[in-house]
């Protein structure tokens, strides 16, 4: 019975290096798990290489395509441990959110869990466009043209069609779908505005309004003499008055490319156009220009009083008069501060 026992005990004693073995094994799989997992903690949320903040174009595409428009925008690292961890960390991270493809703005050194934030709940990048008051439709076309991460041709624009405004549109918007949204927003103002005009100012439609605010937004860049200005021009309207505005000429002479690049001299004055309000009476045919909305409610709500006419300071602002004796005196002060200089200043005749 002895030898039994002895016989039964003998594989007890022989199963425990066994046993020591495997919980150490299971020890090192815990242990090592640990580690990698705590690497990998530690590589999430480490700051990653992006030296300052930048906007990264993130493709449609797989998560593939994400990971190497990260590396080459210098958010992720190209090493391959930072790629595996990256993709693991979307993985574990799924329930928070789809990546979405975008032109992102990623912060300096971003860590991974800052990228796939943005990723997921960060707004597409918005560029800007400033459209300033007074510029033609063909500057315009040209500026839209230019404007940068647009795709597309610029549509055809007519004179003071769009809106001076800054419009915002995201990376790849197309030219075409902006200009409408300019073409629009004018529209809105020029209804609004119109509907609310002073009846009394004798304009029979709103394109008679757009094209006097053009001419108004023109002759002055002081916003507290815009209405001053609508109002002369209007009571040379009802008198039957040319209304003699050199701005109006110089469109004639290049229509609309800019800046004539001279001043204007007399023999420009009598040039034979629609356009040319030296030779012909009442309003030329359509805007010079695309007046901003101070200008359309400067001729909409004009200022009062019976000026017919007005000549420039030579410092920014401009005299006006109500008789052409006190407007000759304007202009024969404004000349002698020119040193006797020839101006292109005229003297208005009714």
């Amino acid at each position: 019975m002895a030898a039994q026992k002895k016989k039964r005990a003998a594989p007890v004693r022989k199963r425990r290096p066994l046993l020591r073995i495997g919980a150490g094994l299971l020890a090192a799989v815990v242990l090592t798990g640990g580690a990698i997992g705590g690497a990998g903690w530690w590589r999430y949320t480490a700051p990653g290489p992006l030296p300052v903040a930048a906007a990264l174009d993130i493709p449609h595409g797989g998560y593939a395509s994400t990971i190497a428009a990260l590396q080459q925008g210098h958010a992720l690292s190209a090493n391959g441990l930072d790629g595996y961890v990256f993709r693991a960390a979307i993985a574990l991270t799924r329930d928070e959110g789809q990546l979405h493809a975008a032109e992102l703005m990623f912060p300096a050194h971003a860590s991974m869990r800052d990228i796939l934030s943005v990723l997921r709940h960060g707004k597409p990048v918005l560029h800007q466009l400033t459209v300033p008051e007074g510029l033609t439709a063909s500057q315009i076309m040209v500026l839209v043209q230019a404007a940068p991460f647009m795709k597309g041709t610029v549509a055809a624009l007519g004179e003071g069609e769009a809106l001076p405004e800054t419009y915002s549109y995201l990376r790849d918007s197309d030219r075409t779908a902006l200009v409408t949204r300019m073409k629009q927003a004018m529209q809105r103002q020029v209804e609004a505005v119109w509907k609310g005009r002073d009846p009394s100012i004798g304009l029979t439609d709103p394109t008679q309004m757009v094209t006097l605010a053009s001419m108004v937004e023109k002759e002055t860049g002081l916003p507290e003499e815009r209405p001053r200005i609508a109002r002369v021009f209007l009571n040379r309207l009802s008198k039957g008055m040319k209304l003699q505005s050199d701005p109006t000429t110089v469109y004639a002479l290049n229509g609309g490319a800019g800046p004539l690049g001279r001043p204007l001299v007399r023999s420009d004055l009598a040039f034979q156009s629609p356009y040319n309000t030296y030779v012909t009476v009442g309003l030329p045919p359509g805007p010079i220009c695309s007046p901003g909305l101070a200008a359309l409610q400067a001729v909409a709500h004009p200022a009062s009083g019976d000026e017919l006419y007005f000549v420039a300071t030579g410092s920014g602002g401009s005299h006006f008069a109500s008789s052409l004796d006190e407007h000759n005196r304007n202009v024969s002060a404004f000349r002698n501060r020119a040193q006797g200089r020839e101006t292109a200043e005229p003297v208005y005749s009714p």
